[in-house]
């Protein structure tokens, strides 16, 4: 499946500037994991971005490869990163020639994959390139908070970003569309200059948590951890030590699971 063109993956400053993380806790929670579970040094980062985790874990010692279909992510990634391998692949059809201790799938990057063969797909993925007994680290929107929720189904929403001297505005709203289990998102971005907005869709898978269970042990993984706060995107927000509250009606869902025989 080729890269579709999204005006945020293919300008990483803009993306970083909407989407800021100047406390790395998405990476720091991704250690404070393995340090709770177990893990290797040796770890595949899928949809790494612009990889500002893939740098946090470089310091702290990990052998890290970042996998993104966005050409200019990964250029980006590769250039802020030295000490890390890039690589631009699809989530769903990648075969690198290696194994890893850990795989990493933030930011909802889980729920890219829309149909259950493409999920299978994914996991086969990861499970071959997982050493026996790797683990999996996922953080995902979680489709039990839609039941009954309309808190981010009420109406667009408005907010203008200022990036390089520009003030770029963006009208965002979220559907859910039953027939196919997806989030669906429409942004429309205008920013002085430009003729005419830029509308963008994009999409989610929405899985409940037993149904996640069952995709992954069919998968041959074993859930060792599937909670939803807290999280590097939840509030209040993740730290280190924090108990892990598993009432799973939360915006988020973690994830941790294990290769098995």
């Amino acid at each position: 499946m080729s890269h579709d063109a999204n005006f945020l993956t293919d300008n990483p400053e803009l993306y970083e500037a909407q989407f800021p993380d100047a406390d790395r806790l998405a990476a720091r929670f991704v250690l404070d994991m393995l340090g709770r579970f177990g893990g290797g040094r040796e770890l595949l980062d899928v949809g790494c971005g612009t990889g500002r985790d893939a740098a946090c874990w470089t310091q702290h010692g990990y052998d890290v490869t970042g996998l993104d279909n966005s050409p200019r992510m990964v250029e980006h990634a590769a250039a802020r990163c030295r000490e890390a391998d890039f690589i631009v692949a699809d989530m769903r059809e990648f075969d690198l020639g290696a194994v890893f201790d850990v795989v990493t799938c933030l930011d909802s990057a889980f729920l890219y994959c829309h149909s259950n063969a493409e999920l299978d797909s994914f996991l086969d993925r990861c499970r071959r390139h997982l050493r026996p007994g790797g683990l999996l680290v996922a953080e995902m929107r979680n489709g039990s908070f839609f039941l009954g929720n309309t808190e981010l189904l009420d109406g667009p929403r408005e907010r203008t970003l200022s990036w390089e001297g520009v003030s770029y505005h963006s009208s965002t709203r979220l559907w859910i569309d039953h027939a196919e289990q997806l989030l669906r998102r429409e942004r429309i971005w205008d920013w002085p200059g430009n003729p005419r907005p830029l509308t963008q869709r994009s999409a989610w898978r929405l899985l409940f948590p037993q149904e996640l269970r069952h995709v992954l042990e069919h998968a041959g993984f074993e859930v060792l951890a599937l909670f939803d706060e807290p999280g590097p995107r939840t509030e209040p927000a993740w730290q280190p030590g924090a108990e892990l509250r598993d009432g799973l009606a939360g915006d988020r869902l973690h994830l941790i699971a294990r290769t098995v025989p």
